[in-house]
């Protein structure tokens, strides 16, 4: 029998309100949002060797995402009981104190509700043959609106510090009517928007440069992008 055909997310998109049991408590996701940011993401299971490495990871950069306003929340499908083993070989390993939630959610439900389970890769199975989670992000913003949605397969480990430049790229671009080039990071030049005149990117980014009728740069300095 084909698996069921789970909610479809995409960008601008609600995030999906659920209470879950978590490392940190029980917890209802818009209330812990609040007023901020947040980033969840999964992965397929616990005690393992890429999850433990990312996990740690997260744990290390969580000062940066706490000073840009962003909450963490981890997720994969074990108990409660595993989460918390667990998280003492992650601060071991990295020499993290790995503070955020992590969610249980043995029985699937929030894994299933935004989308995470993996349904294809056969080896990516608990004991039982039930999928396991994939290496999925979602960033939210204040609003609870899905931002960003990556999604990894389970033999590749995330990058924190690309995770980190997208929520300094969509801060600055709520803020600033720019975009962000490729590999952009604070500091280098942006593209004014395209919905800006030239008459009014005048007045906003005196000195811009037109590269092309449709390609215009500016400078955005880091101090406007990062958190003082």
């Amino acid at each position: 029998m084909s698996a069921p055909e789970a909610p479809r997310l995409r960008l601008g998109s609600k995030a999906p309100n659920f209470k879950a049991t978590t490392t940190k408590g029980e917890i209802d996701f818009h209330e812990y949002i609040g007023d901020g940011w947040v980033i969840l993401f999964s992965h397929p299971d616990d005690f393992t060797p890429v999850c433990t490495t990312e996990l740690g990871a997260f744990a290390k950069l969580e000062g940066e995402f706490t000073k840009r306003n962003v909450k963490l929340i981890g997720l994969s499908a074990n108990s409660l009981q595993s989460h918390e083993e667990w998280i003492k070989d992650i601060d071991e390993v990295a020499g993290s104190s790995l503070s955020f939630p992590i969610i249980a959610d043995a029985d699937r439900q929030i894994s299933y509700l935004y989308d995470m389970l993996d349904y294809q890769d056969v080896t990516n199975r608990d004991g039982k043959g039930l999928p396991l989670t994939i290496r999925s992000v979602f960033i939210i913003d204040p609003k609870k609106t899905i931002r960003l949605i990556l999604t990894y397969p389970a033999s590749t480990g995330r990058n924190t510090q690309e995770v980190l430049r997208v929520v300094d790229s969509l801060q600055a671009t709520d803020k600033y009517k720019v975009a962000t080039p490729i590999n952009w990071v604070p500091g280098d030049d942006v593209v004014v928007a395209a919905s800006v005149s030239n008459a009014d990117a005048d007045k906003l980014f005196p000195g811009y440069r037109a590269v092309k009728p449709y390609l215009r740069l500016t400078t955005l300095p880091a101090e406007k992008v990062l958190p003082q």
